[in-house]
């Protein structure tokens, strides 16, 4: 640590991420996953099934981990996951894909883009599968290929609440989450983006489960929780997408 970053008056800087004890010593992590999500639209002189097809064959032959899905709500729209510990692989690694002649015609959907990074809430049993493997499992579970990804940002209300306050409104939201994956009706991904986000959304949550009823379900029931009620400023574009494919959970 520098001598001016000890300067008195000057707030500790801490990186880490914190879970719950193991072997009596809290869990703490400066890792974590990136996850990135694409959505393009096919232009008319594209036939969108050979897009689709280069999209996948593209990110095959990049070893890129990944799923593609297939827009549910746009007949010519795609979706591109991707995921690394390492940001900078999106620039080095997914970017290149895209300039294969079969792919440099599609039409990014820039108000789709999401970016985000897994963060602990300071309670996980096990805080490395949590960080660098939860999101992966939920994402490539092949019996879980509908998918619902939106960003949401909290008014400044909620960040003025105290510790406790905030706790206690957030597990309300939390045992909801927990009640549809218990039943394996719904399973989740929840990044945060704070200054990743071209509009200045504060998180990603990322809806995986094998019908899309529920996931539709889980955000209704949410609604009239505290948090959403309250202390959400905005929430969407939601990105509604079908697994066309998925690399294993890796």
């Amino acid at each position: 640590m520098s001598d001016e970053s000890k300067r008195p008056g000057l707030p500790e800087v801490d990186l880490h991420e914190y879970g719950g004890k193991k072997d009596g010593e809290r869990q703490k992590m400066d890792e974590r996953l990136f996850m990135q999500l694409l959505v393009f639209d096919t232009p008319p002189e594209v036939d969108p099934e050979e897009a689709a097809t280069a999209l996948i064959d593209g990110c095959a032959k990049a070893k890129l981990a990944g799923v593609v899905y297939e827009d549910a709500n746009a007949p010519f729209g795609l979706g591109l996951l991707t995921w690394s510990a390492d940001p900078t692989h999106f620039v080095t690694n997914v970017r290149p894909v895209f300039r294969a002649p079969e792919l440099r015609r599609l039409v990014p959907r820039g108000d789709y883009t999401m970016l985000g990074r897994t963060y602990a809430s300071g309670y996980e049993p096990d805080l490395r599968y949590w960080l660098l493997q939860r999101s992966i499992d939920n994402v490539t579970d092949p019996e879980a290929r509908w998918a619902v990804w939106y960003p949401l940002r909290r008014t400044g209300a909620f960040a003025k609440l105290d510790r406790a306050e905030q706790a206690s409104i957030l597990r309300e939201h939390a045992g909801i989450g927990m009640a549809y994956g218990k039943r394996d009706l719904a399973h989740d991904v929840r990044l945060a983006c704070h200054g990743l986000d071209a509009k200045d959304n504060e998180f990603l949550i990322g809806l995986l489960g094998k019908d899309l009823h529920p996931l539709s379900h889980v955000v209704q029931s949410m609604r009239s929780t505290r948090q959403t009620a309250e202390y959400i400023a905005q929430m969407g574009p939601f990105f509604v997408g079908h697994a066309r494919w998925q690399s294993k959970g890796e």
